[in-house]
């Protein structure tokens, strides 16, 4: 029993320091002292034992037991140390490399375009105006003087949702809210999405508009060519040329089209304005008589104006855009450039 007892020594010490990982050296301890461990079968065989000798090799068994762990918690330790170290390497930071740096998004240039008009309009005194983007036959085309068997309602192609119910096909439903809610004089000015059915390189079935009205007293179409004026040589630069051109609109009369000298060739003529030298911006004109009557406005005493605007189409000129649906594709090699 002795000799089996200083056998199981050797061998325990031995594969306890020869333990490659702390899983290796967790098997070791169950080989040696697990319930159906080397050195519990010895302990086990004592009962076998005579009296006298149960004494002398239980001494030794203790003192196996207590040198294997002792060695155990030792060799665990080394082992642990050395995890910690190999981790530490193979996890490692060269803190003297420059840093990555962390992609910021930045503003659409449908909406800085939406910002940047605001901001013009609002140092004129216009206030922003909001609206529902399903809305009613009544405020989409009847109180704007197209009622249901006027010829300008094939001007636009609509999204009906019911007979009454529409996807709204311009922002001008906002003028008449606007002017149902409040007494003149008013200044608005009315950003929001509008729906028509059409789709190609300049036409989205979704899209965006900015209208913009002004109501007063004595208010002519002088004032109007002036702030449009202002508004266009404020936004594309000092110097533009812009004309008005004779047009019709159901909800304005006079109505005009207003042209801009073409900002990719300087007015010389190119493929972009058809070698004219102009580009067409915005509609606009005073506003109709018929449109008051139907807000209950006094003709006799107030006049005003109106004019809207496409963003997709300001955008595309602003920023030398080519292809309208760039701006609704979400590629972030076309967005990253603004």
């Amino acid at each position: 029993m002795k000799e089996q007892i200083e056998q199981l020594q050797e061998k325990a010490l031995s594969d306890l320091q020869q333990a490659a990982d702390l899983k290796a050296l967790q098997d070791v301890r169950v080989q040696v002292l697990g319930k159906k461990g080397a050195l519990t079968e010895v302990m086990k065989g004592m009962r076998d034992l005579a009296p006298e000798e149960r004494p002398v090799v239980g001494s030794l068994v203790n003192t196996l037991k207590d040198q294997f762990e002792a060695r155990f918690a030792a060799r665990q330790a080394e082992l642990q140390q050395q995890a910690i170290a190999d981790k530490l390497a193979s996890e490692k930071i060269d803190v003297t490399l420059p840093g990555r740096r962390a992609v910021s998004g930045s503003k659409h240039p449908v909406t800085l375009v939406t910002e940047e008009i605001v901001d013009i309009f609002s140092r004129l005194g216009f206030m922003v105006e909001q609206g529902p983007e399903i809305e009613q036959d009544f405020y989409n085309f009847e109180a704007l003087n197209i009622p249901k068997d006027h010829p300008a309602r094939d001007m636009q192609d609509t999204f009906y949702i019911t007979d009454d119910l529409v996807l709204r096909t311009h922002t001008s439903p906002v003028q008449i809210r606007a002017m149902m809610k409040h007494k003149p004089p008013l200044r608005i000015i009315a950003p929001g999405t509008v729906y028509r059915r059409d789709s190609d390189l300049t036409h989205s079935p979704m899209f965006h508009q900015i209208e913009g009205f002004l109501v007063d007293e004595k208010v002519t179409f002088g004032d109007l060519k002036g702030i449009l004026t202002h508004f266009l040589r404020e936004f594309f630069g000092e110097g533009l040329g812009v004309r008005f051109r004779p047009s019709f609109f159901p909800f304005t009369e006079p109505s005009a089209e207003v042209d801009i000298e073409c900002v990719i060739c300087g007015g010389e003529g190119c493929r972009v304005c058809s070698k004219t030298g102009w580009l067409e911006i915005l509609g606009c004109g005073m506003i109709d008589p018929a449109v008051f009557g139907s807000v209950d406005y006094d003709t006799e005493k107030y006049s005003g104006f109106a004019f809207g605007m496409g963003l997709e189409r300001i955008a595309m000129l602003k920023y030398g855009v080519g292809d309208l649906r760039l701006f609704f594709e979400n590629d972030l090699r076309f967005l990253k450039q603004f």
